[in-house]
């Protein structure tokens, strides 16, 4: 599946779903769409989550008197499966989308630059932006767009693509290490949380493909005005149950079992809560809990967290005690602060500047203290933002997520399963899943509809004219 492919439907009408019970394992991005979709399709659905809160891998949590965000989400326009559900939770006024592309991007000593579009169609609508584009040479600007054209022709479902490195890639292209910093590990790191010689060429493509050169307004960025606790989770609940699925809370499954004679499934819990029993099960879990808590039949390959891997993200929160940036957000060149974002607003601070800084692929950080990380980006984030200098740091913490995303490394789409398994009727969800997308919110989305579409199938396939005849 392609970035830019339709979200899957699981079908158009309930008749077929009628009296079928479907239990979703996580309450993460994936499984509220997967129990939003079966519901809709007519199933009586019952969503388990472990934790005492929806949201998965992007959540919110209360610390030093904040309300912030486990790390900094954002979303583009073309990411329409995760805007669609931002829209089914009732939440749209939480979250914000540019009306144009417009990236501030600071380096130390130099004046501000932007990366914007233009109304031209793609290509065309980042000519003007790369030509005044300050922190390359003008030979430097005309090889990233002549990258930019070879990087379109780039076949994303290629294995042998998805077998290269995107760096090594680059160095094909004739790009130079300053152009890789200044443009394509700008935009890369984020959304692939890789270096751009450690991702797949075949992933890379796919997100300069879709986010920047397939349509001129794919790539605006959207990004929370709340916290994110508000949307994955308050008004997650709330969709949840306005449509009429069970939620439980700090329910945890611990294993399923499929009775082959009745194509049924149980479910258990932990703390000896009766298992569920049902038709249908979506396990929208990290790969290493989907193995443990699968029957060996369903076939799921035990090796699949290890080859899958992890990369890591941290998080610096920093609150001033005076505005110290502009805008919204702005990305680094020439210094170790990746993407700074000003939170200030959606936590909720009278008084002062919260900003954000997010650093993906942070191998290195992870293993550094909070007093470290302080004595590398405070300086960092003054030498960008002069009035950082002069201004006193009222709180300073960090969170480490040390397996954020899966490595969309070369060869990783070989390992990603897509959400049918041996077992019909259970189906995986996660943006591990092979949504074609990388590990973000909207693959999150897509899998999970993916997977409603998915164990749905069995249904659908025995319904005649409409009435719904059982599997077994």
């Amino acid at each position: 599946m392609g970035l830019g492919d339709e979200r899957p439907r699981a079908m158009s009408g309930t008749a077929a779903m009628s009296g079928r019970h479907a239990t979703v394992v996580g309450g993460g991005l994936a499984g509220i769409a997967a129990a939003l979709e079966l519901a809709r399709a007519g199933a009586s659905v019952t969503l388990m989550e472990s934790r005492g809160r929806l949201g998965g891998a992007a959540y919110s949590f209360s610390r030093e008197g904040l309300m912030a965000d486990n790390g900094q989400h954002v979303f583009l326009r073309c990411c329409t499966a995760y805007r669609e559900l931002v829209e089914e939770l009732g939440a749209g006024d939480g979250v914000a989308l540019q009306d144009r592309l417009e990236i501030a991007v600071l380096a130390p000593g130099r004046r501000r630059a932007w990366l914007r579009r233009s109304g031209l169609p793609a290509p065309l609508h980042l000519a003007g932006s790369l030509l005044r584009y300050p922190f390359l040479g003008l030979r430097g600007r005309v090889g990233v767009a002549r990258a930019m054209q070879g990087l379109a022709g780039v076949d994303v479902d290629d294995p042998a693509a998805d077998a290269r490195s995107f760096g090594d890639w680059l160095r094909e292209a004739g790009q130079s290490g300053a152009a890789v910093e200044a443009i394509w590990e700008l935009i890369a790191r984020p959304t692939l949380n890789l270096r751009v010689q450690d991702a797949s060429l075949a992933q890379a493509a796919q997100v300069f493909q879709v986010g920047l050169l397939s349509d001129c307004a794919s790539g605006d960025i959207g990004h929370a005005r709340v916290p994110l606790g508000q949307i994955h989770d308050v008004a997650a609940q709330a969709a949840l149950r306005r449509a009429g699925v069970s939620v439980r809370l700090r329910c945890g499954a611990t294993r399923v079992t499929a009775d082959a004679e009745g194509g049924r499934f149980s479910v258990e819990a932990h703390g000896g809560a009766a298992a569920v029993v049902c038709d249908m099960v979506v396990l929208a879990v990290p790969p290493d809990r989907a193995v443990r808590l699968t029957p060996a039949q369903a076939g799921i390959d035990p090796r699949i967290a290890e080859r899958l891997g992890g990369s890591p993200i941290v998080n610096l929160h920093v609150v001033y005690d005076r505005p110290v940036l502009d805008v919204e957000f702005a990305a680094g060149v020439g210094t170790p602060v990746q993407w700074v974002f000003d939170r200030t607003q959606s936590a909720g601070v009278s008084e002062g500047q919260y900003l954000v800084v997010s650093l993906s692929a942070a191998d290195e950080e992870l293993g550094m203290s909070r007093p470290d990380l302080e004595a590398r980006y405070l300086p960092a984030l003054a030498d960008l933002l002069p009035a950082a200098g002069s201004a006193g740091v009222l709180k300073f913490f960090v969170t480490r997520d040390h397996a954020a995303t899966f490595r969309a490394a070369p060869g990783a789409r070989a390992w990603r399963p897509g959400p049918r398994t041996a077992l019909p009727g259970l189906a995986l969800a996660g943006a591990w899943t092979d949504t074609g997308w990388p590990a973000t919110m909207e693959g999150a989305v897509r899998s999970g509809r993916a997977a409603a579409l998915e164990v749905s199938r069995p249904a659908v396939e025995a319904s005649v004219d409409g009435l719904a005849v059982s599997r077994a």
